[in-house]
């Protein structure tokens, strides 16, 4: 693998995504207007000492599930459909290499995300607890979690059915993670979510950023299972060009 092609494509890979308003919208502006509404409303109940304290680490999971699944999954699925991937096969850019620029690019973006909110949380009065290295550890876990199913998405299915599929997880992750309200008002369908990576996000972020508290080992257990099976599947039915 080239280094410099590496650097080049993950340049543009980052270009790229900072251009385009719709992906733009998606990585930046709906985190942050998570966080500013949600921590300073009272629509959801969440049983901590301040909504911020909830908030915060939130908006940093969605942050990295809307960056490392649903933006790589849609825009690498567009470029399978649009032939770019298969072009950008016959160049000195390996298959790898350019897998690696668009995970590269990702974590270059959830970077700026997690800079930008964390500026925004200590506006709105948030002072996170001493987990900084633990919040770091789920994230990358998480990231590659997440890189693997948008890559699973993008490379098996045709574009149309990647936007849809990948939308739909969004939704539905949202819904029962944890990310957006205590995983407690789930009930007893709480054990088998925690098996899902957005759950486990949360519940290693929650604790490590908003309550002090250590992150249990299910989090972590089920963050690495993710983290090393998405990725291998990705890798096994990725397919570069449609049929």
């Amino acid at each position: 693998m080239s280094a410099g092609a590496l650097f080049a494509q993950s340049r543009e890979e980052i270009r790229m995504t900072l251009e385009q308003g719709e992906r733009l919208l998606l990585t930046f502006i709906i985190p942050i207007l998570g966080l500013i509404l949600f921590s300073q409303t009272s629509i959801v109940s969440t049983g901590t000492s301040s909504r911020v304290e909830f908030f915060a680490p939130s908006a940093l999971a969605l942050a990295v599930m809307s960056t490392a699944m649903v933006n790589l999954a849609v825009a690498t699925g567009f470029e399978r459909s649009w032939g770019v991937l298969k072009r950008l096969g016959t160049t000195p850019l390996s298959p790898v290499a350019l897998l690696a620029a668009k995970a590269v690019a990702v974590i270059v973006v959830e970077v700026v995300q997690t800079v930008v909110l964390l500026g925004i949380a200590f506006g709105l009065g948030w002072r996170p607890h001493a987990g900084a290295g633990a919040a770091v550890a789920a994230a990358l876990l998480a990231t590659m979690a997440f890189a693997g199913l948008g890559f699973l998405m993008a490379g098996t299915l045709r574009a149309e059915a990647t936007l849809a599929v990948a939308n739909g997880l969004y939704v539905v992750f949202l819904g029962i993670s944890g990310i957006m309200f205590p995983l407690s008002r789930l009930g007893g369908f709480a054990d088998l979510a925690r098996l899902l990576p957005p759950t486990a996000l949360a519940d290693a972020l929650h604790p490590a950023l908003g309550t002090g508290q250590g992150v249990p080992a299910e989090a972590w257990i089920v963050l690495a299972a993710w983290a090393v099976v998405a990725p291998a599947l990705a890798a096994w039915r990725f397919r570069f060009a449609t049929e």
